[in-house]
């Protein structure tokens, strides 16, 4: 038996002999079930049919991973090199052995923690290929998690997961909803990892806030001031979004308070 794992969102299922009838977080409002029906997948699967995982420099001491071709929700991880240690932040539907071994060359995993159950991708695998790496999850999203698993560690509010990397509870796409703040990232500036928390938008100059992307259901302006003031009170120069390319590169602390405030004065105009 294998564990199976959502076509749409990405995210794996426990192991058994019949895929799951419903995936709970598609059938949520924030994400959706194609109209052609839920489907599902493995990992031995998706190796036949030609998946992998890509790898690409992104700045000194960070990684971006990606599935080719595109799976699920689209999302690519980020893999956090510090002093302290290796940390995954966000997580892909899929891993192989090469995957395992290009990132055992860039230091191995200590630790995963991710910012929404949108995200959870195959959590577990890479946890467990990595000697059970720790999964940090924020204990307001527990009913999402759909594979629990012994190295999950449950966080409220604030955690440092690995020193030097902070993890803070925003709020607004889902109750737990993170941000991962790197101090050394962009230049020692400090970088804001949002995954969904915050988007990143096409002209990499703002963010944005939803309960639902796909389903353009928009957040209250309240939860938005709450989410923009919980990231605020870090030092960082660069935001990641959780997708490839979507990086605010400068000024980013401005760019995400600007991003607050318009966002505010549409709901409430």
């Amino acid at each position: 038996m294998e564990p199976w794992i959502c076509v749409t969102c990405g995210v794996q299922h426990p192991q058994a002999r019949q895929p799951p009838r419903a995936c709970a977080i598609c059938e949520d409002e924030r994400q959706y079930v194609p109209v052609e029906g839920q489907g599902w997948t493995t990992l031995p699967q998706m190796r036949a049919d030609g998946y992998r995982i890509e790898l690409r420099g992104l700045e000194p001491g960070l990684t971006g991973v990606g599935v080719v071709p595109v799976f699920g929700i689209g999302q690519r991880a980020l893999l956090v090199r510090t002093a302290g240690g290796n940390l995954l932040w966000d997580c892909v539907g899929y891993l192989d052995d090469d995957a395992v071994e290009a990132v055992r060359a860039l230091g191995g995993l200590d630790a995963i923690a991710v910012s929404h159950p949108h995200f959870y991708g195959a959590m577990v695998e890479w946890s467990r290929a990595f000697g059970s790496a720790p999964i940090w999850l924020p204990t307001a999203d527990r009913a999402w998690v759909l594979r629990p698993d012994r190295a999950i560690r449950w966080w409220e509010h604030e955690a440092e997961p690995l020193r030097g990397l902070r993890l803070i509870q925003c709020g607004g796409h889902f109750d737990g909803s993170a941000v991962l703040h790197w101090p050394e990232g962009s230049g020692g500036r400090g970088a804001l990892l949002v995954g969904d928390t915050a988007h990143v938008v096409a002209d990499r100059r703002h963010v944005s806030f939803m309960r639902s992307y796909p389903n353009h259901i928009p957040l209250p302006a309240q939860e938005v001031i709450r989410v923009a003031d919980a990231a605020l009170r870090l030092t960082f120069d660069r935001v990641y979004g959780a997708w490839w390319d979507r990086v605010i590169a400068e000024d980013g602390q401005r760019a995400l308070r600007r991003s607050a405030d318009r966002y505010v004065a549409a709901v409430r105009a």
